[in-house]
């Protein structure tokens, strides 16, 4: 009998595990947990967290109060960031709101394109959540829990929907940068497959360059050489799995083969000549410039090939000073990408299926940090969502009249995940693996599905 050592075992049995996870969703066949909306994701994840106060929420009551002490009945035994033990002056939006659409729905001047595009947005004004330092609140945003090594979002949408893409990964990351805050660095664990197979995780492209590193072959290496060298390593492989039974090694393979076929996808893929100016101008893109317009362009052709979740991050959102001035920049930048990309997929039919997700970790404070910023907020906060089996044109919650907790219907981080997936097809407590004894799932021992905000 072939010796099984003690690594390749454990990996068998987390195969094993997942295996029935996956059986489980599956079910008889039908391959969903009931009728999806939704076939794919696009995450427009705004790191740093984008002030409410300036785009989505309008408080003349705030602005009113302009100077004055924060009441402390909002705030006593609140838990406060970097404005613990000082002074807490209410700081009035710092910027005109005005109506847009049909329904008349608020939202800031600085904004016309997500305002033209407002019909086709719910605005969710009720966000919560629970941790209010930029990494743990990132860790909880992305994989629904402040522990480390968890799976992210978008690895446990691909672990049990799979993907329809053949030449692109499922579940592809782009970040990019900006003007106006300050770029805290993004770690790669927050778009890690944690305890599922490795081949579930996110593949980070590149904004500026080859978008995947080694894209292209050596100098002396063509494509049959190429081809003959994959063919090599995976029948290596295949003999290494028969004996082990490492659930890892036929990752690698996979992914192997995966690299090779995203070597001709790839670059067709960045190749923006064959889009018409006109688009290039609704988004504001410019090939090869690495910013958050033309990752939201490459959104929509990732979509177009199957790719079932999209995540880009655009960073800079961070205002604890100068936060007139640092939202101003930030709302150049996404705005008309924003509603370039939801016009986009609404007019060649895929907002039909594809749901868009725009929001941060958390949100900022009513009060003043420095006189001229706002410190990180974790009672209140916006967030836009657009597409597949989302009610356009509403808005869902609300916060006080200063801004600083929801009030009326709040949305937890674990029930936007589970709506999310509700959207996808997927009951959010049946998808769950067996891990250290313990049922682990995306929305862990809570979340509901916001019937409100769906169509």
């Amino acid at each position: 009998m072939t010796p099984l050592h003690r690594r390749a075992f454990l990996g068998r049995t987390a195969a094993g595990f997942g295996l029935t996870a996956l059986q489980s969703l599956l079910g008889a066949g039908s391959g969903l947990h009931h009728p999806a909306k939704a076939k794919r994701v696009i995450f427009l994840y705004q790191a740093g967290g984008p002030s409410h106060l300036e785009l989505f929420d309008p408080k003349p009551k705030l602005a009113a109060m302009h100077g004055q002490g924060m009441p402390e009945s909002f705030t006593k035994g609140q838990q406060i960031a970097q404005l613990q033990g000082k002074p807490l002056l209410c700081f009035s939006p710092q910027f005109p709101f005005r109506r847009y659409g049909k329904a008349g729905v608020e939202i800031s001047s600085l904004l016309p394109n997500i305002g033209g595009i407002i019909d086709d947005v719910c605005l969710v004004r009720s966000m919560w959540t629970e941790q209010i330092n930029h990494d743990p609140a990132h860790t909880l945003m992305n994989t629904g829990s402040i522990l480390a090594g968890r799976p992210s979002m978008g690895s446990w949408a691909v672990y049990g929907l799979g993907t329809e893409a053949q030449d692109l990964p499922g579940y592809v990351v782009m970040v990019s940068n900006g003007r106006g805050g300050q770029a805290q660095p993004i770690a790669a664990r927050q778009w890690s497959a944690g305890m599922l197979p490795s081949k579930f995780q996110g593949v980070k492209f590149q904004s500026v360059g080859d978008p995947v590193l080694y894209i292209e072959n050596p100098r002396g290496v063509d494509a049959k050489m190429q081809q003959q060298s994959i063919q090599t390593i995976t029948a290596l492989q295949r003999l290494e799995q028969q004996a082990l039974g490492d659930p890892e090694v036929q990752t690698r393979i996979a992914q192997y083969e995966m690299a090779y076929r995203m070597q001709s996808s790839v670059p067709g893929l960045m190749d923006f000549s064959t889009e018409p100016n006109s688009v290039l101008e609704d988004y504001g893109a410019k090939p090869g410039d690495g910013s958050f317009a033309s990752n939201c362009l490459l959104a929509r052709r990732l979509a177009e090939r199957g790719v079932r979740f999209i995540q880009l991050y655009h960073r800079d959102w961070d205002h604890h000073n100068k936060l007139k001035e640092g939202v101003g920049y930030k709302a150049e930048e996404v705005d008309r990408p924003t509603a370039a990309l939801i016009k986009d997929l609404k007019q060649r039919g895929l907002l039909d299926d594809t749901l868009v997700i725009w929001g941060g970790e958390f949100g900022r404070t009513p009060m003043s940090q420095g006189g001229d910023g706002r410190d990180h907020h974790i009672k209140g906060f916006s967030y836009l969502m657009a597409g597949a089996g989302i009610k356009a044109g509403t808005v869902y919650g609300s916060t006080d009249d200063l801004g600083y907790a929801a009030v009326d219907n709040p949305v937890s981080v674990h029930d936007l995940h589970a709506t999310m997936l509700h959207l996808l097809g997927i009951n959010h407590l049946r998808l769950t693996l067996k891990y250290q004894g313990l049922d682990v799932r995306l929305t862990g021992i809570s979340g509901d599905v916001v019937k409100g905000i769906l169509s």
